[in-house]
């Protein structure tokens, strides 16, 4: 069984870190707060996108659309 740490409990034992621990350790934060920022960041929200492409082929054949596109990129 895991014991729960409270917040008051971590900031005394940072208290009895020297400075050089203590900036190791906010380092190790900020990189885990970047790390879960990207992270947060990357995650596409479909139905954001719901209704974007509206218009692009304004009344052309879809697949005549996509050969196109293709036609182009080569």
């Amino acid at each position: 069984m895991q014991k729960t740490v409270t917040i008051e409990q971590i900031e005394k034992s940072l208290e009895s870190l020297p400075a050089n621990e203590q900036l190791r350790l906010i380092e190790k934060l900020a990189r885990l707060i970047r790390k879960q920022e990207k992270k947060r960041n990357q995650t596409l929200i479909w139905s954001d996108l719901y209704g974007s492409g509206k218009g692009i082929w304004d009344g052309e054949d879809a697949q005549e659309y996509v050969n196109r596109m293709r036609e182009d990129r080569s």
